[in-house]
């Protein structure tokens, strides 16, 4: 955890301010107690072997029960003394869903991270855990050919007021193989080794390692593989600096747009977009995010997709990932690949809506 000590110095000077932030994602949580100011601090950090000094850039805010701040490392510096000092910026996040009830349960943010590439920006989704179901729903294609029941392709409407998210689910299954189970039906087998995001019958979610073989034990509800653990103790696992080993991307550009999901240390999910990204700066991306596991979903600029709504009903759906291959109301009639749907929830573990 990085540790700052404030000073008390108001920076006028912002390398790039107008691109770090995205008018979509606002201040934050207008309901909670808090205090905002602009302001350096200097921190030390212990994540590499050298500790690095930083002039960060943040804005402070004091709010309870909100995910961390997300901080990058845009370009520019700051002098100090006689040093030059790396400017960080913080950003703050901003609760989406206020209309189903006083204590949010999603959150957004957007940053740029490089300074000198304006057009890349971050988009990320904090979702809590312990107030929400996450369900997860065949397409009429993906993830792959089957004889089952394939359940309604599409967010049940009966469970349309419940509905707070949707989002863009892994690869095909020809296009990597991987384990695929919900609504009590095994799609295709799990695979020891590979990054599965799980949902347990007492509520809880996680991002594992698999080594449970083919078939998902009684106390799970829902797991979906793609590939190997991007992410692993709070840092990047050494595969994903091999870039061949994430997926065949268009034209073979090693940079597209990539998509993850990740974990915090408090059992929250994190969803992350971005455009131009290989596999080893996504997972560095998922670090700055608090992931302390994370795994790759879909990639290449067709699939990104992230959709909030406005209302109960599935009322004004939006698209927070800009995607023009998308429409924001996508997962409300059949879908062509598989998807998660994040509902409100009545009671821990429950079934999701079929």
């Amino acid at each position: 955890m990085r540790k700052i000590a404030s000073v008390a110095v108001v920076v006028l000077v912002l390398v790039a301010a107008g691109a770090w932030w995205h008018g979509r994602a606002g201040s934050a949580d207008p309901s909670a107690s808090t205090s905002t100011t602009l302001s350096t601090s200097t921190s030390t950090s212990t994540s590499t072997s050298t500790s690095t000094s930083t002039t960060v850039l943040a804005v402070t805010t004091t709010t309870l029960d909100v995910p961390q701040t997300v901080c990058v490392n845009p370009g520019g510096t700051v002098k100090k003394g006689k040093a030059t000092i790396p400017i960080e910026m913080c950003v703050p996040w901003k609760p989406v869903d206020r209309w189903a009830g006083a204590k949010p349960s999603i959150y957004i943010t957007s940053v740029v991270p490089h300074a000198d590439q304006p057009s890349v920006r971050v988009y990320g989704a904090w979702i809590r855990t312990s107030s929400t179901d996450l369900a997860l729903y065949p397409g009429y294609e993906g993830p792959g050919p089957s004889s089952l029941p394939r359940g309604p392709e599409m967010v049940p409407p009966a469970a349309d007021p419940r509905l707070l998210v949707t989002f863009n689910s892994g690869f095909y299954e020809k296009d990597g193989l991987a384990g695929f189970y919900t609504a009590h039906t095994l799609y295709y087998p799990m695979i020891d080794g590979l990054a599965t995001v799980v949902r347990y019958t007492n509520g809880k979610v996680d991002i594992i390692d698999w080594k449970g073989g083919p078939k998902p034990d009684p106390r799970i509800v829902m797991a979906r593989q793609n590939l190997a653990l991007l992410v692993n103790h709070d840092a990047a696992t050494p595969r994903s600096a091999d870039n061949a080993l994430w997926g065949l991307t268009l034209g073979g550009a090693p940079a597209v747009w990539r998509t993850a999901l990740g974990i915090d240390a408090k059992g929250n999910l994190l969803y992350v977009a971005a455009p131009e990204q290989t596999a080893q700066s996504l997972a560095a991306i998922m670090v700055r995010f608090h992931a302390v596991r994370a795994m790759q979903l879909d990639i290449n600029p067709e699939w990104p997709i992230f959709v909030t709504y406005a209302g109960v009903g599935a009322r004004g759906p939006s698209l927070f990932v800009p995607n023009a291959n998308q429409i924001p109301g996508r997962f409300l009639y059949p879908s062509t690949k598989d998807f998660f749907a994040v509902f409100i929830s009545h009671k821990r573990g429950e079934a999701q809506p079929w």
